[in-house]
């Protein structure tokens, strides 16, 4: 993706219309091609760094998407401008928007997509599903037309039957859609979506179809231009996923085999090519356990796992989609289409995983991601549009990066990603490379067995610092036992000490992980300590780590290891495989006497409803004095375009509200009481 690239003849210039990580990864192909680049910004990103990277840039309005990069005429008056002749609108925003597209075309300019015809045949879900049928697409049985109010969508659930599932016509990225498997989940699903879709997309229409049991979501990347060619370049499969966003995709999908992939790969170019289709476009499917596949829709846009494809052809899709706007034929045939490898991409958000996956927001005070662009010596590749001091804010997706490892195969590419997920440093808002690692490690997804409910089904209760154990505690006691080694090593060299009384660098100590006593001895090295665990296994670390470094870096039986070290006060906090361990290494009298310390309690908060994470309270659905029963809706907050119902945990009595609906709302804010 790197290489420079022959300009198209016609592009001296675009517009990104977009932010982030996105923004960011189509202005490095630009420069590539020698394209420059103009970016637009709300008044909160214009330090931002892909306002920094590109060559030019406008001030389109404030912070909030409605006012700045979803208004359509200020992207095009940005356009007019500075002279660029096309825009690249990247995913979300205004990427599947027809009017704009449309506009942009009325203007003379160029649209790096697709037309807007086929936006629009694509882009409500009702009607692409009858096109589809048209085209032979196979369909998932359900109502296609519009559904009033929630009371006719329970009549047509039961006549499709239970489980179905409630979805926006012009609903994406997870929203608007709900399953739904007896009347009052309809009647709640109904109200969510409804309110989801017309928060995010500006359309409230609903329409409902059957729900297949565990199923497979496998998407068909195709590449078409303005010439009548259509090509598919394999399939992605995005099973995993939470809420119905997805979280980690992969290329190849470990479960299709070469009959299903042409036989999903043409029907999805037969359905490219029946709405004239050009540019990059991805069609999804939903497949069950026998291999039969449904159309679920189509997205008319660069996909956000894109990068998966790229690796496993060679192919840069974001310069297709250039050249393709510009005029240009396909440079190769479905029969040149070449798969290699196994790629696999893995979302890193700003949420917390141990707080129901809560969006978190802040400044990412500290930030070092594992690899560059496209490492092909380590084959990771890093997408991101953030650097360290850049603030996740409630008003985005809180995507930080997307981090895509690859490798010959599936394990080698598995192998490297865990690795990358215990070099990637994040500190300031939470994030989930926890629950990252926990699947990648987990035996049903190294088998390739998941399906799109593996994550609901797998943590039914949450995710949680349980959920991921050490594999080998002695390891992480043995890591504790070397950094605080060479952090008292560096004491001992203190000046001032008091004669008699200096600081000693022991060799045996007592490392209490997690409050668990592991006895230690250590024996230097040449280049760092043979450490002995419990007198039972000995770890031969080498590692040039000294006290600061934020990275413990080691050969282990001649395999490379990476665990995260933060101070803790006189201890230290590890991160691993997922896993974070708090470590204190003691004297062996010390370790005794710390023994009977008393663990601290928490305090209690079970007399309140407190606001899991920063957002708008949309609604109270209690009032004071009013019984509710545990699992009863108690108010809903929105945040990141996502509504959150909070229910009651327990039978109760309201004793006060504290917010009402409105109001702005920070982390762990009261928001009601209970008697």
């Amino acid at each position: 993706m790197a290489k420079k690239q022959k300009a198209p003849a016609g592009f001296k210039k675009i517009l990104i219309a977009n932010r982030g990580e996105i923004a960011c990864r189509v202005m490095r192909t630009a420069k590539a091609m020698g394209i420059e680049t103009v970016a637009v910004c709300s008044q909160i990103d214009l330090d931002a760094p892909h306002v920094r990277m590109a060559d030019e840039h406008v001030v389109i309005g404030p912070p909030a998407a409605a006012q700045s990069y979803l208004k359509a005429d200020k992207i095009l008056a940005a356009m007019k401008k500075t002279g660029a002749q096309a825009v690249h609108p990247g995913y979300g925003f205004l990427s599947e928007n027809t009017d704009f597209a449309r506009a942009v075309e009325k203007a003379g300019l160029v649209f790096i997509g697709p037309g807007p015809k086929a936006i629009a045949a694509m882009g409500d879900k009702i009607e692409s599903k009858k096109l589809a049928a048209k085209a032979g697409v196979s369909t998932i049985p359900g109502h296609m037309g519009v559904i009033k109010d929630s009371d006719e969508a329970v009549k047509i659930a039961r006549d499709i039957g239970y489980p179905v599932m409630v979805k926006a016509s012009a609903g994406g990225g997870g929203k608007g859609m709900r399953v739904a498997r007896s009347d009052d989940e309809v009647h709640e699903g109904f109200r969510s979506a409804t309110n989801e879709a017309k928060s995010s997309f500006g359309d409230d229409r609903i329409f409902i179809e059957k729900f297949i049991e565990n199923p497979r979501h496998i998407e068909i990347q195709v590449l078409a231009d303005a010439h009548g060619n259509c090509i598919y370049l394999g399939e992605r499969e995005c099973s995993l996923q939470r809420r119905h966003q997805k979280v980690i995709e992969e290329a190849p999908s470990p479960f299709i085999d070469a009959a299903t992939r042409k036989a999903m790969g043409e029907q999805a170019v037969a359905l490219a090519q029946a709405v004239d289709y050009r540019s990059a476009g991805t069609v999804e499917f939903v497949v069950d356990a026998e291999r039969n596949f449904y159309f679920l829709e189509m997205n008319t846009r660069l996909q956000v796992e894109h990068p998966v494809t790229e690796i496993i052809t060679g192919l840069d899709l974001v310069e297709q989609m250039l050249r393709v706007a510009w005029g240009e034929k396909l440079p190769l045939a479905q029969k040149d289409v070449k798969l290699k490898g196994w790629a696999i991409e893995a979302r890193v958000y700003a949420e917390d995983p141990f707080r129901n996956f809560l969006p978190s927001i802040g400044r990412l005070v500290r930030y070092d991601e594992p690899c560059g662009i496209d490492d092909d010596e380590n084959g990771l590749r890093v997408d991101s549009g953030v650097t360290e001091g850049s603030e996740i804010s409630i008003y985005y997706d809180p995507m930080i990066a997307k981090l895509v490892a690859s490798g010959k195969d599936r394990n080698q590419a598995i192998e490297r990603m865990r690795g990358a997920l215990d070099d990637f440093y994040i500190r300031g808002p939470s994030n989930n490379l926890s629950f990252l690692a926990a699947l990648m490690a987990h035996p049903s997804f190294v088998s390739g067995n998941v399906t799109t409910n593996f994550i609901g089904d797998t943590y039914p209760d949450g995710f949680h610092p349980a959920d991921v154990p050490p594999d080998d505690p002695g390891f992480l006691a043995a890591v504790g036992a070397f950094v605080h080694r060479r952090v008292v090593e560096r004491e001992t060299t203190t000046s001032g000490q008091m004669p008699g009384h200096e600081v000693q660098a022991a060799d045996d100590w007592v490392v209490l992980l997690d409050r668990d006593p592991h006895p230690v001895r250590l024996t230097p090295t040449k280049d760092g300590y043979d450490v002995s665990v419990a007198g039972a296994k000995t770890y031969k670390l080498a590692s040039d780590w000294e006290p600061g470094m934020s990275h413990f870096r080691a050969h282990l039986a001649e395999k490379p290891v990476c665990v995260q070290v933060d101070r803790d006060g006189v201890g230290y906090r590890l991160f691993h495989d997922g896993g974070l361990s708090h470590v204190l290494a003691l004297t062996p009298v010390a370790a005794a006497l710390y023994a009977h310390m008393p663990e601290p309690k928490l305090a209690d908060s079970a007399n309140a409803l407190l606001s899991p994470m920063p957002g708008l309270l949309v609604s109270v659905a209690v009032e004071v004095g009013q019984e509710v029963r545990g699992g009863e809706e108690l108010a809903v907050v929105e945040a990141m375009k996502m509504e959150n119902v909070l229910r009651a945990e327990r039978d109760a009595v309201i004793a006060s509200i504290e917010a009402e609906p409105g109001d702005g709302l920070e982390v762990d804010q009261t928001i009601l009481t209970f008697e």
